[in-house]
């Protein structure tokens, strides 16, 4: 008998047990392919990532989307009107190619193809992409210089290279209790994360700009299922609380550098808090 079950089996199982609805619900695992596009189509998550890609690619036709799992990145650019191309290893109908494919058929989209394959092994030409995109896979990288590397060879010079929602770690320790507090890495045992240092190198060695790196708490692209009306108390509570406010708050950038440090105290709280890039093809 196997020790660890597939990511498949691992989304099944999870379906059953009532202590994961949310995590089902908010993850988008629901067995119900469409709904987890509705559903994420619909939150600040998905806006806010568009508002990225029309500010910094607002001529773009052609997206590539890495690891798009169950589908609903790729699925909702092509609804977009985007000319999509993902790229998904795992074949499972359920959250894989397959469930990528049963939706193309639903929403009867023309303009979104699939392929299977890692990413570090894709086959397509030298800057055949305006925009490579990827959600929640670059830190599952196998060798992390060659992933960013591949998402550099096909994006156009002047492209975008827009990563969201991949776990940070500052040392060996942080992975260690990232991995420990996971709450699915103990059914499939396949998570991993890199520290900033890591992304930001691979990123820059590959020829790429980056133009931003959203930390946890920068944005609603990290900080999903919490909402930024959360995370706007959670820092009027940390104002409320700096010694001397009285006098300081006559001097907003000093309120801004005492949130900002306080709120990066609070990230090492949270085991494998997300980050997010953003890189131009020079």
């Amino acid at each position: 008998m196997k020790d660890k079950m597939t990511w498949e089996e691992t989304i099944r199982y999870i379906r059953t047990q009532p202590e994961f609805q949310f995590l089902v619900e908010k993850a988008y695992f629901e067995e119900d392919l469409p709904i987890n596009v509705v559903r994420y189509r619909q939150e600040a998550e998905y806006k806010e990532t568009l508002n990225k890609i029309r500010k910094y690619a607002p001529n773009a036709k052609k997206i590539l989307d890495i690891g798009s799992g169950n589908g609903i990145t790729c699925v909702s650019f092509a609804l977009e009107g985007y000319e999509v191309t993902t790229v998904e290893p795992d074949p499972s109908d359920t959250v894989g190619a397959g469930a990528i494919r049963k939706l193309k058929l639903h929403y009867g989209l023309e303009n979104l193809t699939v392929h299977e394959a890692f990413a570090e092994e894709i086959k397509f030409n030298d800057e055949e992409f305006d925009i490579v995109f990827a959600r929640q896979c670059m830190h599952h990288a196998y060798d992390l210089q060659k992933f960013v590397g591949e998402m550099s060879r096909v994006v156009k010079k002047g492209g975008m290279f827009f990563t969201v929602r991949d776990h940070v770690i500052f040392n060996e320790n942080d992975k260690q209790w990232f991995l420990e507090n996971h709450p699915l890495q103990k059914y499939y045992g396949g998570e991993n994360a890199f520290t900033p240092e890591e992304y930001k190198n691979a990123i820059k060695k590959s020829n790429l700009e980056i133009i931003e790196e959203l930390n946890f708490f920068d944005s609603e692209i990290n900080f999903f299922p919490q909402t930024q009306e959360e995370i706007d108390r959670k820092k009027q509570l940390i104002v409320k609380s700096i010694k001397g406010y009285r006098f300081l708050k006559f001097f907003p950038e000093i309120i801004r550098e005492r949130v900002k440090k306080k709120l990066s105290e609070f990230e090492t709280q949270i085991p494998g808090r997300m980050y997010s890039y953003i890189a131009i093809k020079k």
